[in-house]
């Protein structure tokens, strides 16, 4: 093997482990925000690939940030979508699952909406920044 050769396959290798990385630590940048909303002095976004939010396996992103957009470590975070009892249906509560990530203040989320239609998403959070709550109306498809 040339020195060329290894010189390209580390670059290449370099370059993969930091697009991996990125991914990981949700810095893509492709996510597409679905909503937000103002807990206090900070925005909450949810977020995902598409933008949208769909029935069936969702990955999305939480994100808390100050009024300059820099994104703020709230601690502990969790994320629910209810939707209401409607007629002889049972009111429904599908729970996400958050994980962190290495940027403060970003949770990646894994939820399992049961079916389309309109949701409340209930984000609540606890740690340095106190004890909080916000929720905002979304569409699942």
């Amino acid at each position: 093997m040339t020195t060329k050769s290894v010189v390209v396959s580390l670059v290449f290798l370099g370059a993969l482990l930091f697009a991996v990385a990125c991914r990981d630590a949700g810095l893509s940048g492709a996510d597409k925000a679905i909503k937000s909303a103002k807990s206090g002095e900070m925005t909450i976004t949810l977020s995902s690939a598409t933008g949208d939010l769909k029935k069936g396996e969702n990955e999305l992103m939480v994100t808390f940030a100050d009024a300059s957009g820099k994104t703020i470590d709230v601690g502990a975070a969790s994320l629910n979508f209810h939707m209401p009892a409607m007629g002889s249906m049972a009111e429904m509560n599908d729970r996400a699952t958050l994980t962190t990530t290495d940027t403060p203040g970003k949770y990646r989320a894994h939820a399992n909406i049961q079916m389309p239609g309109t949701w409340e998403a209930q984000i609540k959070y606890q740690g340095a920044h106190g004890t909080g709550q916000s929720s905002m109306t979304v569409q699942a498809k």
